[in-house]
């Protein structure tokens, strides 16, 4: 193939690609997106610039993206550093007031600035909160529940949302500003509490009566037994893949997450690939998409 038509192919394939993008982007425009942030695309340097360049885009296009990010590994690598053992129930990670000190001063200091920086960076205009800020989250404590031997074991400020208020993030987005959220609340006794950074994304999607959740992930999506992908699926499926085993293990927290999404009221819930670059984009924007689909009730013929 000569230059000229090297150079041919590649300006259709482009064509092509926005093309496909355009019934999406005509959909979407002016809809809030919630995007649950974490896993490798927030600790591979090219991960990390491929997602903040497709929040800028969002952005541009007309989307109301709103970030709520993780930050587990960072918490337990600064705990480390300080001589102070992680520990966890149930994944949940203990946390007495000194732990409670780190949390606040990575998730809302070190990584809530990097993401914010990354996007602004990328030519957007974002802008960092915790639940703290305007009263967004109100959390209360979390207990234990059920049969288990740890059950009513104090985990320290581990929290659960109360409620939010979500009048600083809605004047944020229908501005021109992309708000970044880390999971933090502040109870009744104005304590703080790390709270779920997917129950957080769920939650204030419902709040904002969002078109979309996605939540990033390390995995491909949702596995049916024999490890293949499952893409399209409606809340009765769901409830049937976790009554007969399919979803189970640490996948199961993030699927209720979604499922307790799309029944009130979000349009769909996607768990998509963070290792993918440019995963949100192409969930987005192509017919393909790169995860699992989860609507409250898909129309069938």
């Amino acid at each position: 193939m000569t230059d000229d038509a090297s150079s041919l192919s590649s300006a259709q394939d482009v064509a092509r690609v926005l093309t496909e993008a355009l019934p999406y982007i005509q959909r979407f425009r002016g809809k809030t997106i919630v995007v649950k942030y974490g896993g490798n695309a927030m600790v591979e340097e090219e991960l990390k610039r491929s997602f903040a360049r497709d929040i800028v885009l969002m952005k541009l296009v007309g989307f109301n993206p709103v970030v709520v990010h993780g930050g587990g590994p960072q918490i337990g690598r600064l705990l480390e550093r300080l001589g102070k053992q992680s520990r966890f129930i149930d994944g949940m990670r203990v946390t007495d007031a000194e732990t409670m000190d780190v949390v606040e001063m990575v998730l809302g200091g070190a990584v809530n600035k990097e993401i914010v920086s990354m996007i602004n960076s990328h030519g957007g205009r974002a802008v960092g909160l915790t639940g703290k800020d305007g009263g967004l989250i109100r959390a209360r404590k979390l207990t234990l529940g059920g049969a288990r031997e740890d059950a009513g074991r104090d985990i320290g400020h581990v929290g659960e949302v109360a409620s939010i208020d979500a009048s600083v993030v809605d004047m944020l987005e229908h501005g021109s500003f992309i708000p970044v959220i880390a999971p933090i609340g502040v109870g009744e006794d104005g304590r703080a509490y790390n709270i779920n950074a997917d129950t957080v994304a769920g939650k204030l999607a419902e709040v904002l009566k969002a078109e979309k959740l996605m939540l990033l992930t390390n995995t491909r999506g949702l596995l049916d037994k024999e490890g293949g992908l499952l893409t399209g699926l409606d809340a009765p499926q769901v409830e049937a893949l976790i009554a007969d085993g399919t979803i189970h293990g640490g996948m199961l927290p993030k699927i209720r997450c979604a499922l307790d999404a799309v029944q009130n009221g979000v349009r769909s819930a996607h768990i998509v690939d963070g290792r993918v670059r440019h995963a949100v984009l192409l969930e987005l924007f192509t017919d393909s998409g790169v995860g699992t689909l989860i609507e409250a009730q898909v129309s069938r013929p």
